[in-house]
């Protein structure tokens, strides 16, 4: 069943975006610039909590995914699917970029598990159907 298959990666992409936030967090207060870690700049302390609102949002996505698995009607549960994925997907291609920018160069080094992380969600956007294939379908429904 692809709606299954939707809502585990959906899951997935979940868990890397906490797994990005966390290092991303990380690096922060712990990369000294001018003698002070760079999360004391203030525009990148928002930057960071974009990031927690980006993945909070593609949470209850992924939530909703999991719960339309057992909605009987077909119509509702693509409907509440495609939604699910077009917000894990967005949620998802946020917090990834904004973690590599965030690194900096290291963010993409094979030996950076942020550049892994951004990759799979990447490929994981475009499993199932992309974002844009999903809004194309609920734009059909609404029509």
């Amino acid at each position: 069943m692809v709606e299954a298959g939707i809502a585990a990666t959906g899951s997935e992409v979940i868990g890397t975006m906490e797994a990005m936030q966390a290092m991303t967090l990380d690096y922060l207060k712990t990369r000294q610039q001018f003698g002070k870690p760079i999360g004391d700049n203030q525009a990148l302390q928002h930057r960071a909590a974009e990031m927690l609102v980006a993945m909070e949002q593609g949470r209850s996505m992924a939530m909703l995914a999991t719960m339309s698995l057992e909605e009987e009607d077909a119509a509702e549960r693509a409907r509440s699917i495609s939604m699910a994925k077009v917000g894990i997907g967005q949620a998802g291609r946020f917090v990834s970029q904004n973690a590599v920018q965030l690194h900096g160069g290291i963010g993409m080094t094979e030996e950076y598990a942020v550049g892994h992380f951004f990759r799979r969600v990447m490929v994981i956007e475009h499993l199932f159907g992309d974002t844009a294939t999903h809004l194309d379908r609920l734009a059909d429904q609404v029509a």
